[in-house]
């Protein structure tokens, strides 16, 4: 079988998989599944897999793996079961994903599920706060302070200490000076910005009102520093003329499923200061703000689209 396709799809077929087994899905729901999976290959190919993956599962002699299967339906279900369908992907029999583990996140110190954020008080006290869908381990001794992001993103507020403190991620490590600073990992470079203090990276520092890129070849792009990028902290997305597909994927961080919009409307322009904690808030805003609709084919793949 062909097994190349990407983490995003991969979610998606674990998304369709847990509502197919669900009581309510309906007739309109198997119609979406169909249009998802005829979209597309690469969706065609996650589902196959996505079900062998489960019938695998159901065959493991483990009591975590049964109860996970065999328990009443629930949100605690649904997450539970999506933890084990995308360790099953991720792991050496089951192949598929390319680029997301989800073992690094589930066995973090600390870690924050999609759409919640998480805020923790460390013993030097220095305060961290995780982003959604974000994970982080703390390891302090008597030499040194070190925060390892494993995934997502984080904010830290740097006490003074004479042990260093050292942020990880798996582009290279960061000294911090005291100070506040924001660190975001993608695939294949990390973005740090520095709101107070002084970063170090490969011997050259970055200064406060300053981000920029790091990975193999040090600092890149640097550039003066978008303070609306904190505002998450804050529980807001704050948008300034941003394109409404690139406002779309922010959004779709804090959501489970998929949210997009047609091309259409992908260069519509987004402002304003919206609250995270109320993602269906925020697009019946955009109704009202934007000449989309927003259509639902399942709770979990929501489509914007020009409003005829």
């Amino acid at each position: 079988m062909n097994t190349s396709f990407s983490a995003q799809v991969a979610e998606q077929a674990v998304h369709w998989l847990i509502e197919s087994q669900g009581d309510d899905f309906d007739l309109a729901q198997q119609q979406a599944l169909q249009r998802w999976l005829v979209a597309d290959h690469e969706h065609q190919r996650a589902w196959a897999h996505i079900q062998q993956v489960n019938r695998r599962l159901r065959g493991v002699a483990s009591p975590v793996v049964h109860a996970t299967l065999q328990a009443p339906p629930s949100a605690a279900r649904r997450r539970a079961l999506k933890a084990l369908l995308l360790f099953g992907v991720a792991s050496a029999t089951g192949l598929g994903l390319q680029s997301h583990n989800p073992l690094p996140g589930l066995m973090a110190d600390y870690r924050s599920p999609v759409g919640q954020r998480r805020r923790l008080q460390l013993d030097d006290g220095s305060l961290l706060q995780l982003n959604t869908r974000s994970a982080a381990d703390v390891r302090f001794d008597g030499q040194q302070r070190l925060v390892r992001l494993r995934e997502g993103e984080l904010a830290l507020d740097v006490a003074g200490d004479s042990r260093p403190l050292v942020l990880r991620t798996d582009e290279g490590t960061l000294q911090l000076d005291s100070g506040r600073f924001n660190v975001r990992a993608f695939e294949g470079f990390s973005l740090v910005s520095v709101f107070s203090g002084t970063a170090s990276f490969a011997g050259q520092a970055l200064q406060a009102g300053q981000r920029a890129r790091f990975g193999a070849h040090g600092w890149q792009a640097i550039a003066p520093l978008d303070r609306n990028s904190g505002a998450w902290v804050d529980g807001m997305l704050v948008a300034a003329q941003m394109r409404l597909v690139d406002f779309l994927a922010e959004l779709g961080r804090y959501r489970q499923g998929q949210l997009g919009c047609s091309e259409t409307v992908a260069n519509l322009r987004v402002s304003g200061s919206y609250p995270l904690d109320d993602s269906e808030r925020i697009l019946h805003m955009l109704e009202v703000a934007l000449p989309v609709r927003v259509r639902r084919f399942t709770r979990y793949w929501v489509t914007v689209e020009a409003r005829v």
